[in-house]
């Protein structure tokens, strides 16, 4: 069977130089801008901890997002294969790195924590939804992650019990 292959590109310019430029550790920005054909710039810095400006996303908070948004899209298509009407999704995740002695640094993990609201109580055959069913669909869609596939560290899951629709 052929392989795939899927190319990403997304330009980094640094905008954080000032006056002095590099001449010292705290004479330069962090700032700097994500941009990737027509799509909105996305403001970046590095963290807050190592002088980046905490209004913009650091490389640390894209990888965390990564990490939810690439769960998310997962879920919502094997939900909607599954018969699942999902029509709420809410994540709020956290990741956690350790920085070492000699400023080296890595995830450690990262926690996902979706929120599901949900439309149909039953599936077409009857089956129920419940947390056991989604909790499925969630470990599916870990499986099919290409982020969490690619990283070194633990990505664990602790959704929040299924929320049914108000009629």
């Amino acid at each position: 069977m052929a392989q795939l292959l899927h190319s990403y590109s997304v330009d980094v310019t640094w905008t954080g130089a000032g006056e002095a430029g590099t001449s010292t550790y705290t004479s330069y920005g962090r700032d700097h801008e994500l941009t990737s054909g027509d799509k909105l710039p996305l403001p970046g810095t590095s963290d807050p901890g190592f002088r980046g400006d905490p209004s913009r996303w650091s490389p640390e908070d894209l990888v965390v997002g990564a990490l939810a948004q690439c769960h998310m899209l997962w879920f919502l298509h094997l939900a909607a294969a599954a018969g699942v009407v999902v029509v709420g999704y809410a994540d709020a995740a956290s990741g956690t790195m350790r920085i070492e002695s000699a400023g080296h640094g890595q995830f450690t993990e990262v926690v996902l924590r979706p929120r599901v609201v949900v439309r149909n109580r039953v599936l077409a055959d009857g089956t129920p939804v419940t947390d056991g069913l989604l909790g499925d669909l969630h470990h599916r869609a870990h499986e099919h992650c290409f982020v969490a596939r690619s990283v070194n560290f633990t990505v664990r899951h602790e959704p929040v019990p299924v929320a049914f629709e108000r009629s």
